[in-house]
């Protein structure tokens, strides 16, 4: 009897083990027959623009890792080589995105319907689109800012028709209505979108001469009017607080190299700038326990670096100081790296680039963002990119004296509430939608001229590879990691992102 059931047992076992063994050959036919789907989670996912409308932001089918057996080989090869090195690090990222100016918020707020509005904020800052994480907007009046019947308006937030007001009594943030309601909308969408906001000129009784186009200077001969600006900006990030809005980030002055008679705007020199930061902006954000980064220069690149240099070499303006911005309209993004260089701990931002009916080539101006902007201001540190106008209509506008052939991110027709996604969407979707804000800059083989790259890794451990062909001709080319390469082509003027967890298996 004992035998009898021990044979049963036996057979029970080996009942088992050829169910387990009949498993797994199953399994592992499936794997063999499936092949590449089985590990997809590995693949390397794609999304390419081009300059016919073939690909705009498109995805791509995904593109599988081999084994690389070629290294000793990789200097003889004509297939160029971009190798991803994530333990070599740079900066750390605070996001993409663009400027909502008072034009722009007018365009959402009063020529869309509020279905159109809610798909166009979707699409720019949720992840169903791009999902932009970093806004500018104005304090105040610039060139794009209207008033309440759309029309070419300028002022400031303590405008007073004769005397001075220095205790900001008639302070008031009323203007900025439509912005407000549109940053609100924004917030609800993405909590962790960062504002920046930035003066195009004081208020005009706090300057030489009195006048908010002529560009003049704060009046110098008037002690009170520097403390009197000082509590100017912690009156407006304080009242931005009250709406729900958070301001990350000020600059001191847009532009403070150029004037104009046409808009809102004013001279600020580096030694005037540091000055200004030392002796009233700091300590006046700091007496009111606000956390408001400083942001010196906010103008081109060609004069940032002497300017950046004389305001960060100030050792009281440098500790109230958290870095230095730049635009595009001049000179080249190296001026942030040579900025960099010398004071390494403070950050650098590109901070405005426009683009306009002057460069109608889609190709053209695809490959000289990608160069210039999505990748090469962040290989020169800098650890954000906006546009300007995140929308304008089609002829556009509406300005306030300013450029008469300037392009939105969007444009918005106002008449039907139409959106047209530019070639400015396309080019920062590139970037804001794959690298997340607390990204990290890591090494990538650049080849300037032919495929330009910059790589990240997200704070999920994800990688990202944004490349651009900016030469004439279509271009193969291989990417490793390690000892894992995968290939590409990518035809002239275009751009392309790639994204892989290097982690899955």
């Amino acid at each position: 009897m004992k035998k009898l059931q021990k044979q049963r047992r036996s057979n029970i076992w080996l009942f088992i083990a050829v169910a387990v063994i009949l498993i797994c050959a199953v399994l592992f036919s499936m794997a063999m027959q499936n092949g590449p789907n089985m590990e997809v989670e590995n693949d390397v996912s794609m999304w390419l623009t081009t300059p016919d409308p073939a690909n705009r932001l498109t995805q791509q089918a995904p593109i599988h890792w081999r084994n690389d057996d070629s290294k000793e080989n990789a200097a003889n090869s004509d297939t160029l080589t971009v190798e991803i090195k994530p333990d070599i690090r740079y900066q750390t990222m605070e996001g993409f995105g663009a400027a909502v100016s008072g034009s722009s918020a007018y365009l959402m707020s009063h020529g869309m319907s509020a279905d159109q509005r809610d798909q166009l904020l979707n699409d720019l800052f949720t992840a169903s689109g791009i999902q932009l994480s970093y806004i500018r907007h104005t304090i105040g009046a610039s060139d794009y800012s209207v008033d309440e019947q759309g029309q070419p308006g300028s002022y400031t937030y303590d405008d007073v028709a004769t005397g001075k007001d220095y205790e900001l009594n008639h302070f008031s943030i009323a203007k900025d209505r439509d912005v407000i309601d549109v940053l609100k909308q924004i917030l609800r969408r993405n909590q962790d979108l960062r504002i920046m906001g930035t003066p195009w000129t004081a208020p005009p009784w706090m300057k030489y001469g009195e006048q908010i186009y002529n560009g003049w200077y704060l009046d110098y001969n008037d002690p009170r009017v520097y403390s009197a600006y000082a509590d100017y900006f912690v009156r407006y990030i304080q009242a931005y607080a009250n709406e729900g809005i958070p301001i990350q980030a000020i600059s001191i002055q847009n532009e403070p190299e150029f004037t104009t008679s046409k808009y809102p705007s004013m001279s600020m020199g580096a030694a005037e700038q540091a000055n200004f930061i030392k002796q009233y902006l700091g300590p006046a954000l700091s007496r009111n326990h606000l956390s408001t980064h400083i942001i010196a220069f906010d103008h081109n690149w060609d004069t940032g670096s002497e300017y950046a240099k004389t305001v960060l070499g100030d050792e009281q303006a440098r500790n109230y100081t958290h870095g230095t911005a730049f635009h595009c309209y001049k000179g080249e993004p190296t001026a942030m790296t040579d900025v960099h260089n010398a004071f390494p701990d403070k950050p650098v931002y590109m901070t405005e680039c426009s683009g306009g009916a002057w460069s109608p080539g889609f190709g053209d101006d695809l490959s000289w963002d990608m160069s210039k902007l999505i990748i090469g201001a962040p290989r020169n540190w800098s650890r954000n990119v906006l546009f300007w106008n995140i929308a304008l209509d089609p002829s556009g506008g509406p300005t306030n004296g300013g450029c008469t052939n300037c392009r939105g991110v969007v444009t918005i027709d106002p008449l039907s509430g139409a959106v047209t996604k530019n070639v400015e969407y396309y080019a920062i979707g590139h970037a804001s939608k794959f690298v997340r804000p607390g990204a990290v800059r890591i090494d990538s083989t650049h080849y300037s001229g032919s495929i330009e790259t910059v790589a990240y890794r997200n704070p999920d451990g994800t990688l990202v590879l944004i490349a651009a062909n900016t030469g004439e001709n279509t271009k193969t080319f291989k990417v490793r990691q390690g000892n894992k390469v995968f290939k590409s082509t990518l035809p002239s003027k275009s751009a392309a992102t790639f994204q892989w967890d290097p982690t899955a298996s």
